[in-house]
């Protein structure tokens, strides 16, 4: 790729008001390091840490989500799940003055009418609802297939200041691209 397409790369990015991205394979010690890159950011920006808080939790969460559930991974023989390296893209930006996360993953076209399904559940749900639901799950064993406590959609709704967006790209072969945006 020439200068020119990475400058024009660059510039779309602060036209969108994107201040963190990483696209490529992401692990724990990305996500970490990645985190560390945020907080620093969001320090420089004298952001409330209040709101510091809930973008860096749901960054962790939606980075968290791409590393467990990309379809697109790489897991070397004998080793725990927490050494995962999965293919995806999170970002983190500001938008009409409030910030977002958002990240995009490949998934088993098999998952999705029961992702679909889970998160149009999830939006459907008062604040009060959510905080029940919340709890609810939290006494549950987790999901079958889950890598976590099939808590991580519900902590991104419940940190969030606006119904999750969410959408599905069908790839013509058995993989859908995700993508979940969330507004702080």
């Amino acid at each position: 790729m020439l200068a020119s397409d990475f400058m024009a790369f660059h510039e779309a990015s602060r036209r969108n008001g994107i201040i963190l991205s990483f696209g490529g394979d992401l692990s724990e010690n990305v996500l970490f390091s990645l985190g560390e890159v945020l907080k620093l950011r969001m320090q420089q920006g004298a952001t409330d840490a209040g709101v510091s808080k809930r973008v860096f939790s749901i960054f962790v969460e939606q980075a968290q989500n791409v590393i467990r559930y990309s379809a697109d991974k790489l897991v070397p023989h004998g080793t725990p799940a927490g050494s995962m390296v999965s293919a995806g893209l999170i970002v983190v930006g500001i938008e009409d003055g409030r910030f977002f996360v958002a990240c995009g993953n490949e998934v088993p076209g098999e998952h999705v009418t029961a992702l679909r399904a889970r998160l149009d559940h999830i939006v459907g749900l008062s604040g009060e609802e959510l905080k029940k639901y919340y709890r609810e799950r939290l006494r549950q064993p987790a999901e079958e297939g889950s890598l976590g406590g099939s808590i991580g959609l519900i902590e991104i709704a419940r940190r969030s200041s606006a119904p999750v967006e969410y959408d599905f790209q069908a790839r013509g072969d058995d993989r859908s691209f995700f993508c979940l945006k969330a507004f702080i």
